[in-house]
């Protein structure tokens, strides 16, 4: 059940990979306080990725120091699965797993409703955008890497426009979300493919104004939208 993009508006999520991990509750408070519209929380395990970042139990101490923002739990991990249930008790509120992560996405999916959980299915680069379809109907957020997962600070892939732009000609309400070089510089490549959830890491959290950042790409996405047929 494809859930509609908010009304049709474009969402900002900025992803704290980039921060002072120090100050990391500090780091999202600021992200929350320059405007932003959820958090975007990177998962890696050395495995799926080869990076490691932090897990359930950093989840579940920010928890309590952000009460109401909306976690997005990028999960970038091998049998995600696993940490589901950790996940859900931790605070988490979207569940975002890698379709080639695992060898049963639709149970995967079940699971993550069944902990009480909105779902997100992600595709790195090289994965054609196709497998998603059978999938697209049980999810509430499809994501579109535009870098190859694992690190931030990469060149944005605006090769990657076309799975998104399919996508939106397809399912007019999915939320679609972008996430990898997305910066003032690329937002207006991500807004005309279609793109309403928006995740920027060093653009925004290393920016001298972000809320000024993060209110421009809102805009020029925003401006999209409008554009775009009902």
């Amino acid at each position: 059940m494809a859930a509609p993009c908010g009304g049709k508006k474009c969402r900002i999520g900025p992803s704290i990979l980039n921060s002072d991990l120090s100050e990391l509750a500090s780091e999202c408070q600021r992200m929350m306080d320059s405007g932003a519209d959820y958090l975007h929380l990177d998962v890696m395990d050395g495995q799926f990725v080869p990076n490691l970042t932090f897990g359930h139990p950093v989840v579940k101490c920010l928890r309590p120091k952000l009460p109401g923002v909306f976690f997005d739990m990028h999960m970038m991990v091998q049998k995600p699965e696993q940490w589901i249930q950790n996940m859900a008790d931790a605070g988490a509120n979207q569940y975002t797993f890698h379709y080639e992560a695992t060898d049963d996405p639709t149970t995967c999916i079940r699971k993550i409703r069944e902990a009480g959980m909105k779902v997100g299915v992600g595709i790195k680069p090289k994965t054609a955008v196709d497998v998603l379809l059978p999938l697209v109907d049980l999810v509430d957020m499809v994501l579109i890497m535009t870098v190859e997962p694992g690190f931030g600070g990469q060149k944005f892939m605006a090769d990657m426009m076309p799975k998104i732009s399919f996508l939106r000609e397809k399912y007019t309400d999915l939320e679609i979300e972008v996430d990898g070089g997305v910066s003032p510089s690329t937002i207006q490549h991500c807004a005309d493919a279609g793109a309403t959830m928006i995740v920027s890491g060093s653009a925004v959290v290393n920016s001298e104004n972000p809320k000024e950042t993060i209110t421009y790409m809102r805009d020029i996405v925003n401006q999209a939208i409008q554009k775009t047929p009902a």
